[in-house]
């Protein structure tokens, strides 16, 4: 059997920052950097995987057959997929994959769900299934909560999926519909990495999931998707669970006031939402950093920019700027020439088009 290319990409996400998991609503995009990964099917039980990471050649090797042992190293998210589909009740068997990205690691822009995808892409075309593009990112979902221990909601697969060129995303996650939204063409985002980079496994993230959770049964709704701004003001939440449900909250309402915002191309009220997203990131959820929050300070003042915000689980990483598409690239090095000069730290700046979701390259299967 030929090898078989499929490409993933990275996320970001514009609005709605830890709204999956609440059953909310989230406004995304898939980038033009992904994860590629080329593979095939082999005869034996043995499963081969390798990828470049710092210049070096990584690689594993397991037996299909065998029980897979989380061990914290990047082969887990393949691995994961794998043990996802197994238990679908889908046999995997062996095959070979080598992974190859141009998504920077470490920048909330979710290169662990591009692995993911890009590796459940390869094998539904390896293993000749066919599955709707929401049951991918459910199976991809499950190998990173049961697998991985990542608790995070649909977000990161669904963007990676059902990306559009020029168009936004727009999830419910109660129901996983997905929309795509057209963007405005007179602004594009920017990206511009902190040169700090996040970790979330290590339990900020599944804490800040246990406070949500905490304060929706304090208000008595099944999740904070159900509560209102009016419902919180009435309450007497203590005030960890008060501002963790604010921030959720908010960043609802800011999701679906930006829908609106978008359809009238009022994109000057769409960056103050960011602006006002990142404030309550920062103060109510508690998940900035300060070095996003001087990026972020350092972007608003910009030229040209309508906002910024940092975007992703947060604790480091990355902000997403929106700027007028004839000032971006001055504004992107203005923005990292002043942070150097202010942090000492170099951000990188990635000017980002909306881009299609996952895909098959190249391929021919016997």
């Amino acid at each position: 059997m030929s090898s078989i290319t499929c490409f993933a990409p990275g996320r970001v996400e514009i609005l709605g920052n830890h709204t999956d998991y609440n059953e909310g609503f989230v406004l995304s995009a898939s980038l033009p950097y992904g994860i590629r990964v080329t593979g095939s099917k082999r005869d034996d039980e043995t499963i081969r995987l390798s990828t470049h990471m710092g210049g070096e050649l990584l690689q594993y090797e397991v037996s299909a057959a065998a029980p897979f042992m989380r061990s914290g190293k990047w082969y887990d998210y393949p691995l994961g997929v794998v043990a996802a589909l197994r238990e679908a009740g889908i046999n995997v068997g062996g095959f070979d994959a080598e992974f190859v990205a141009d998504l920077p690691s470490g920048a909330g822009l979710s290169s662990s769900a591009a692995m993911e995808v890009s590796t459940i892409m390869l094998l539904e075309k390896l293993l000749h299934i066919a599955l709707p593009g929401i049951e991918l990112a459910k199976l991809c979902r499950r190998a990173e909560n049961e697998f991985v221990g990542m608790q995070c909601g649909i977000l990161d697969q669904v963007s990676s999926l059902f990306g559009k060129q020029d168009h936004a995303i727009f999830l419910d996650c109660r129901d996983n519909k997905v929309q795509t939204v057209s963007f405005p063409h007179d602004v594009c985002l920017l990206l511009i990495q902190t040169g700090v980079p996040h970790a979330l496994v290590g339990g900020e993230y599944n804490e800040r999931r246990q406070h949500c959770f905490a304060a929706a049964k304090s208000l008595g709704v099944p999740f904070l998707r159900d509560a209102t701004s009016a419902m919180l003001s009435a309450s007497s939440l203590p005030d960890l669970e008060y501002r963790r449900a604010a921030h959720i909250i908010g960043e609802n309402e800011r999701v679906l006031q930006t829908l609106d915002l978008i359809a009238r191309g009022d994109v000057s009220a769409v960056g103050k939402l960011m602006n006002e997203s990142h404030q309550s990131s920062r103060l109510n959820f508690e998940n900035s950093t300060p070095a996003l929050d001087l990026l972020v300070e350092i972007a608003i003042s910009t030229p040209g920019v309508c906002g910024a915000r940092m975007t992703g689980g947060g604790f480091g990483g990355a902000i997403v700027v929106l700027v007028e598409r004839d000032a971006a690239a001055v504004a992107g090095d203005d923005i990292s020439a002043e942070y150097e000069r202010r942090s000492g730290n170099h951000a990188r700046v990635l000017n980002c088009d909306l881009a299609d979701g996952a895909l098959m390259i190249n391929g021919y299967l016997s």
